[in-house]
């Protein structure tokens, strides 16, 4: 798994803040209904949302691992064109082609 050298510095830096952080995302996961994979597949819509490329590159990845397939991540990237724009989503498609086309 690709782990950025940022989230390790932060990790080493503040490993309680990380510990919570996940905590709150655990608990977050379990309040709900959501399968895994759609769980993912909104992040994934979210951080298009935040034109993030390290987050949608991240949930990519998680959505890849939740069982989405290529079609069902391209096409929640798709989806935020009439929300986002046209240039974020396209931005977007390349951060995910990057993810997708190393797995294959």
């Amino acid at each position: 798994m690709h782990i950025p050298k940022l989230y390790e510095n932060f990790s080493k830096n503040f490993p309680q803040v990380l510990k919570d952080l996940k905590q709150i995302g655990k608990t977050c996961r379990e309040s709900g209904p959501l399968p895994p994979k759609y769980q993912d597949l909104i992040n994934l819509g979210i951080a298009v949302g935040a034109n993030s490329r390290g987050s949608v590159m991240s949930q990519t990845r998680k959505a890849i691992e939740a069982g989405a397939t290529r079609e069902e991540i391209e096409h929640a990237v798709l989806l935020s064109l009439t929300t986002t724009g046209f240039p974020n989503m396209m931005a977007a498609m390349g951060w995910v082609g990057e993810v997708l086309d190393k797995k294959n």
